[in-house]
C-alpha cells in the first residue's frame, strides 16, 4: 500500500513537470486562445432563451483536456451526464494549459464577466513545480475564490485538492497539502478530493507521455469530480 502511494506521488511529480511545460512559449497567445474559447461558451449561452445556469471549470492542461479532443476532456463529459440527466447548467471550460494561481489570478476578472453559478477552481501544480512561495500560492488561491463570490454571493464553489510531489521535501509537501483544506474550511466552498486518484501513476489512463490522462484516465476524473458536483446541483 505505501509503495503503490510511492508509486502514485512519484508519478504526479512527473505530471506537474509536464504541466509546466506543455503550454507554448508565447503565454499571452495561449491566454488570447483561452479567453476566445470562453467567449464562443458564453456566447451560445447567451443566445438561449433558456435559464441554464452555468458551472464553469478553471483550471490547467488538466482541465483544458490537453492533447485530447475537446469532447474528451471531463468538463465535456460532466456535461454530457448533465445533459443526460436534463439539468438546467451551460458547462464552461476555462482551462489552460501551463497555468499558475497568478496567471489564474490575472485573468480572473475576465471569465467572471458573465455569472457563474457553479465555478471549479484547479489550480497550484504548477506552483508547486516551480518552487512558487506557499504564501504565495495560498494567497492567490484565496483572492481568486474572494473574486468569485464577490461577482455572486450565492455561487458555489469546488476547490479541487493536489498533492505536493514528495521530492519537495517533508515540511513543503505537509504545508502544501494543507493549503486546500484550509481554505476549504476558511471560505466554506466544497473540497473535491484528489481528483486524479486512479489515474496518476497508472499507464493505462495515461497519454504517452505518461503524464497526462488519455480519454479513458478523463473518464475516472469526470467520475471522481462529479462525485462532489452531484450534491452541488
Amino acid at each position: 500500500m505505501i509503495d503503490n502511494r510511492r508509486q502514485t506521488l512519484f508519478s504526479l511529480l512527473i505530471l506537474t513537470i509536464c504541466l509546466c511545460f506543455s503550454a507554448c512559449k508565447d503565454e499571452k497567445s495561449r491566454a488570447n486562445q483561452a479567453q476566445i474559447k470562453v467567449k464562443d461558451v458564453i456566447k451560445k449561452e447567451d443566445k438561449k432563451k433558456d435559464t441554464n445556469k452555468v458551472l464553469l471549470f478553471y483550471g490547467n492542461s488538466l482541465t483544458a483536456g490537453y492533447g485530447l479532443e475537446e469532447n474528451e476532456s471531463f468538463p465535456a463529459l460532466i456535461e454530457d451526464k448533465i445533459v443526460t440527466r436534463d439539468l438546467k447548467y451551460t458547462v464552461v471550460n476555462a482551462g489552460l494549459s501551463g497555468e499558475t494561481t497568478s496567471g489564474g489570478l490575472k485573468r480572473i476578472d475576465w471569465v467572471m464577466k458573465k455569472k457563474v453559478d457553479i465555478f471549479f477552481l484547479e489550480l497550484g501544480a504548477n506552483d508547486m513545480l516551480r518552487g512558487l512561495p506557499l504564501d504565495q500560492t495560498r494567497k492567490n488561491l484565496s483572492e481568486i475564490i474572494t473574486i468569485v463570490k464577490a461577482k455572486n454571493p450565492n455561487v458555489k464553489i469546488g476547490l479541487c485538492e493536489m498533492i505536493a510531489a514528495p521530492n519537495m521535501g517533508e515540511e513543503y509537501v505537509k504545508e502544501f497539502n494543507k493549503i486546500y483544506k484550509d481554505l476549504a474550511i476558511q471560505f466554506g466552498v466544497t473540497l473535491v478530493p484528489f481528483f486524479l486518484d486512479g489515474v496518476a501513476g497508472n499507464a493505462s489512463y495515461l497519454l504517452k507521455d505518461g503524464k497526462h490522462p488519455n480519454a479513458k484516465g478523463q473518464v475516472i476524473v469526470a467520475e471522481n469530480i462529479w462525485k462532489s458536483l452531484e450534491k452541488m446541483l
